[in-house]
């Protein structure tokens, strides 16, 4: 146990991200029955934890799922758009499309404002689109994964109140180190594998108390918001198995953030950000987003010749780990600086990365 607490690997990829020793040894448990009462605190314990890191939850909840972050993304979007509602989806990463795919699956009716992947929203064209179309609901990806692109929630926001839009955002990429707000987005879902900086395995919905409630139009037994809701309200529990280990590592993961502060966080994620672009243009590579970009995901380049398998399995080799591209048609790798790292490991990956470049030279 010790011995594999002790080999550490730095995750660069955008989730699950590194976690801590502390959240890793809290899952350590004596075996618990997850309907005991004591288990049912735990998971209040957590829900209200997960409500203290976004602004204006008092009279709202988080309710919680076993499953990965699409999980509660699914339920959000099946549950609270019946089909005389109409949604709004903006696209503009694999994500946006990943909410047109549950949208078309559960056959609501939806029209999808497409955007340019690399590139930030034309806000006057949404307005003009909104206008147009007068949806009840807009859906839209907070940070974009796809590229690391930033879809202003505060922007958006401003456009869609003025209309009577209700806001459905998919925070993953930016809960727990953009500050939130219930006031400019009515619904926010994330999960504990990203910068919550806990284990894979836990989504959740946050939501004002009246909007969950009437979440109640799921085809599906398993994503049905409202009786989620409703079931935890009144038992502190969830109504299917939860991952009982993980809730406890999320648990520690909530005091470890509040230890270190939710400004800290982003301002620890800003420098590592900072350090990674810098390094990369200094190496001679092409950094995306160019403008838009958020502090937490850079999409990259490949140069003429470099594989990314090469160097994949490169970085891998010397404890880094980096993801592939997503972006249809462009050679290109993506480095998250999120989870239990600092900007001296982002710059030791520059120094792979820099060794890497001068092996490839010289085997040419």
């Amino acid at each position: 146990m010790n011995d594999l607490l002790m080999q550490r690997n730095i995750l660069l990829n955008p989730g699950p991200a590194c976690v801590s020793n502390r959240v890793k040894k809290a899952q350590i448990i004596p075996d618990i029955c997850p309907r005991e009462k004591e288990f049912g605190d735990m998971m209040e314990r957590v829900s209200k934890g997960l409500l203290r890191f976004v602004k204006n939850t008092k009279s709202a909840s988080c309710v919680l799922f076993g499953g990965s972050g699409t999980l509660a993304v699914e339920a959000a979007l099946s549950s609270l758009i019946s089909s005389k509602h109409k949604l709004v989806i903006i696209n503009n990463g694999a994500y946006g499309e990943r909410m047109c795919e549950i949208a078309r699956l559960h056959q609501l009716d939806f029209k999808e404002f497409k955007s340019n992947l690399l590139e930030p929203i034309d806000y006057r064209e949404l307005e003009i689109f909104l206008q147009k179309q007068r949806p009840d609901f807009l859906a839209l990806v907070h940070s974009e994964t796809t590229s690391g692109l930033i879809n202003d929630l505060k922007a958006i926001s401003k456009l869609a109140k003025l209309l009577n839009i209700k806001i459905i955002a998919d925070c993953m990429s930016s809960y727990a180190c953009y500050e939130l707000d219930l006031n400019e987005a009515d619904v926010i879902i994330a999960s504990s594998n990203k910068n919550i900086q806990g284990i894979a395995g836990i989504s959740f919905v946050i939501a004002n108390d009246e909007i969950l409630e009437s979440a109640k139009y799921a085809k599906s037994l398993y994503l049905d918001l409202a009786s989620q809701y409703k079931f935890f309200k009144q038992n502190h529990q969830m109504r299917f198995t939860p991952p009982v280990q993980t809730i406890y590592a999320l648990h520690e993961a909530i005091i470890e953030l509040e230890e270190e502060g939710l400004e800290n966080r982003y301002k620890r994620y800003e420098k590592s950000n900072q350090i990674l672009r810098e390094g990369l243009l200094s190496l001679g590579f092409d950094v995306y987003p160019k403008s838009g970009a958020g502090i937490i995901i850079s999409a990259v380049m490949l140069k003429d010749g470099m594989d990314f398998e090469a160097l994949h399995h490169y970085c891998r080799h010397r404890g880094f780990t980096i993801y592939p591209g997503k972006i249809a048609g462009l050679n290109m790798f993506r480095i998250a600086n999120i989870g239990a790292i600092d900007s001296l490991d982002i710059k030791l990956f520059l120094e792979v990365l820099r060794e890497f470049e001068y092996q490839l030279k010289a085997e040419k």
